[in-house]
């Protein structure tokens, strides 16, 4: 049969349904990986081997980075990319020292706090964020802006003043399972400001940035496990645990895939459905964690958790509609996005030239 010309209207309506179909398959690998990646995050953490708790945290990040920059090395010889370094090598040794610090602290504070607290205090950040943009920028915030932060932050406050927090099996107090969640969130900002500083300054392509980033934090991660004499008893754990072996691959797996699916969205769909994917996950890993490992939840807390998922999906409601509104009236030209995600946005300019 002859092929005719498509009409303008049903090739558009093919193009938009094709970028439809790229939007949720990258939307539902994120959600998917980091769904695998925070279950299994919690079942290492929290939970026991036989009558055996894991409770070397830099090892879990050790592995994460190992499996990374093998994932990385691929790519880029797949890609046929250079891999010498773009940026000075202490920069990126600055951006691994605080990620392997963040990193750190998002797996040792499960040994405290249930995984659903670990996830609620990554939004809780949203406050501070436009504080510190109004006091440091002279930023100004909508009302729709405010309203999504005192939904959020009164959610969250709600949820860890009205019921228990700590984790199942926990061993100190849920205060220092708090603390390390405060220390995550102000090194993981300074990762991600300082990468963003790094994506500007020198245009490294996204599998050199995954190599050298990992390569350090591999390294630094390393050299404290053998400083603290923490490496033979890791392989001792592995030894007496194969199903440790499994979780800890494909928790790595997920977290490689996860990095993989984000960096993909990001360039094609830009940081605002990032953004909003990000929200879903939140919501889908709280109700998932909930189901599977049975914490206790009070009906204040379930308040807590309704007034934190408004606020977020109003927030990506709003950002998507008015992304949509401004495509609509400037076809064409870039599109401005000042969210927190924005920092993704320079997430892979792939040899790109200014």
């Amino acid at each position: 049969s002859m092929s005719l010309p498509v009409p303008h209207s049903e090739g558009a309506a093919r193009s938009s349904l094709n970028s439809a179909f790229w939007c949720c398959f990258y939307g539902g690998g994120i959600v998917g990986m980091l769904l695998i990646y925070g279950l299994l995050q919690e079942r290492i953490m929290s939970e026991p081997y036989g009558n055996d708790y894991f409770s070397i945290s830099v090892f879990l990040v050790f592995c994460n980075r190992a499996i990374a920059v093998m994932f990385a090395t691929v790519m880029i010889c797949f890609h046929q990319e250079s891999a010498a370094h773009a940026a000075p090598l202490w920069k990126y040794l600055a951006i691994s020292l605080s990620n392997v610090g963040a990193s750190y602290c998002q797996y040792e504070a499960l040994r405290y706090v249930c995984f659903p607290v670990q996830m609620l205090g990554k939004s809780f950040k949203m406050m501070p964020v436009m504080l510190w943009g109004i006091a440091i920028a002279g930023k100004r915030y909508g009302k729709l802006d405010w309203l999504v932060a005192f939904l959020v932050t009164g959610g969250v406050t709600e949820f860890l003043m009205t019921g228990t927090i700590s984790s199942k099996h926990q061993s100190g107090t849920s205060a220092h399972g708090i603390a390390l969640l405060v220390l995550f969130l102000a090194l993981d900002g300074f990762t991600s400001t300082f990468q963003e500083m790094l994506f500007r300054e020198h245009k490294t392509s996204k599998y050199n940035q995954m190599l050298y980033i990992n390569a350090f934090s591999g390294l630094v991660s390393f050299i404290s496990l053998a400083a603290t004499d923490k490496l033979g008893e890791s392989l001792l754990f592995c030894h007496r645990h194969p199903a440790f072996v499994v979780d800890t691959f494909f928790l790595s797996a997920s977290a490689v895939g996860g990095q993989w699916f984000i960096y993909s969205q990001v360039k094609e769909f830009g940081a605002l459905v990032f953004a909003a994917t990000m929200n879903l996950r939140q919501v889908v890993s709280i109700l998932v964690s909930y189901v599977t490992y049975k914490h206790q939840i009070s009906a204040l807390q379930i308040i807590g958790l309704v007034l934190v998922f408004a606020g977020l999906f109003c927030k990506s409601t709003s950002g998507l509609l008015g992304e949509h509104m401004r495509k609509q009236l400037q076809e064409g030209k870039p599109l401005l996005d000042d969210t927190e995600a924005g920092k993704q946005k320079q997430a892979d300019p792939e040899g790109k030239v200014a």
